[in-house]
């Protein structure tokens, strides 16, 4: 039995004005995870340290997991409800009967590097050897059978394809020349070429669209928490503002991040990372690039060949700050 409380006029105006008001509202606790220390994370790091999270309501706590799937597989169960994942990660999810949705779009090319040992400077002398991948059904591991397929390699016949774990310890595993090569991205790509590594492939170059890191949740969570999703939005539309155009900004969040201490790698590195096309100042998902990732997926997996890359979009929160002029705004321009 429900107990009717019997409280005055007075006070009931007085409790819904300090309801409403934004200034006191207590902001939302949320753990937002990512996977990898690189370049590719600086979006979320950007927004946490120089608090536009907190300016957007946010009290976020970063949480960091060593492979994609831990991630993916910790919003699912919606111990991290909000996470920065690379597209194979998610479109498996969803095929496996969960319900993830990109929100903002993030980096929607991909900037990785094939490296192999300072010997290996052809396809053919990487026929027999082995290349490191974070974790198979990863972004580095669909890049690397790309890449390697693109190149005439026959993946897991030609090479051998291992997991090794994230982006420092293929660099590694490199160095110790337990592995002929493995896909990295920056800052690790330009340290394995200072160090004398061989870049055999670009990928960027290759043509791939792909929709790469970008903030992504569960359907669920979209519609029991709009507003927390929103303002992750607009906070992730704002850091990549902010990453774009505070150039000093930029490159202190990477240097404490990524551990950079050489000026030029932290200099390539931050440039590399505000690309337009990789970095687009409107953050809507890629439908083109993850029909790239459900295409190499119906390969091995039948329940993708009827699956829809707008299956796994909902871009409702970019579409609105950028139809209302307010992303144009940001960066001075008139809609």
């Amino acid at each position: 039995m429900i107990k009717k409380l019997n409280i005055p006029a007075a006070l009931v105006v007085l409790l819904s004005v300090c309801w409403n008001a934004p200034a006191s509202a207590q902001a939302t606790k949320v753990a937002i995870g990512y996977s990898g220390i690189s370049a590719d994370q600086l979006v979320i790091w950007v927004a946490k340290d120089t608090g536009i999270f907190a300016k957007n309501n946010l009290d976020a706590q970063l949480i960091y997991f060593t492979g994609g799937t831990l991630s993916v597989t910790a919003m699912v169960s919606g111990d991290t409800p909000l996470i920065q994942a690379s597209g194979p990660g998610i479109v498996s999810a969803g095929l496996a009967g969960a319900d993830p949705v990109y929100v903002v779009g993030g980096i929607v090319s991909l900037d990785y590097w094939l490296m192999t040992q300072p010997e290996i400077k052809t396809p053919e002398q990487l026929k027999g050897s082995t290349i490191a991948v974070a974790r198979f059904g990863g972004a580095a591991d669909f890049v690397a059978r790309y890449a390697l397929a693109r190149l005439g390699l026959n993946p897991g016949k030609d090479v051998t394809i291992v997991q090794t774990g994230s982006t420092p310890e293929r660099l590694a595993a490199m160095e110790g020349r337990r592995v002929s090569g493995s896909t990295l991205v920056p800052p690790a790509t330009f340290v394995a070429q200072k160090r004398g590594f061989h870049l055999l492939a670009d990928v960027a170059a290759l043509g791939l669209a792909y929709q790469h890191q970008g903030g992504v949740t569960t359907r669920k969570y979209l519609r029991e928490h709009p507003d927390v999703v929103r303002n992750f939005v607009k906070s992730y539309i704002e850091a990549v503002h902010r990453l774009k155009t505070d150039r000093a900004t930029g490159l202190k969040i990477a240097a404490k991040y990524l551990r950079l201490e050489d000026p030029e790698l932290l200099r390539k590195t931050y440039e590399s990372s505000i690309d337009e096309n990789k970095l687009p100042m409107k953050q809507y998902p890629t439908v083109e690039g993850l029909k790239t990732i459900v295409d190499q997926l119906a390969l091995t997996n039948p329940k993708a060949k009827t699956a829809k890359p707008q299956d796994f979009i909902d871009a409702r929160f970019v579409e609105e700050f950028d139809k209302s002029g307010y992303i144009d705004g940001l960066y001075g321009r008139k809609k």
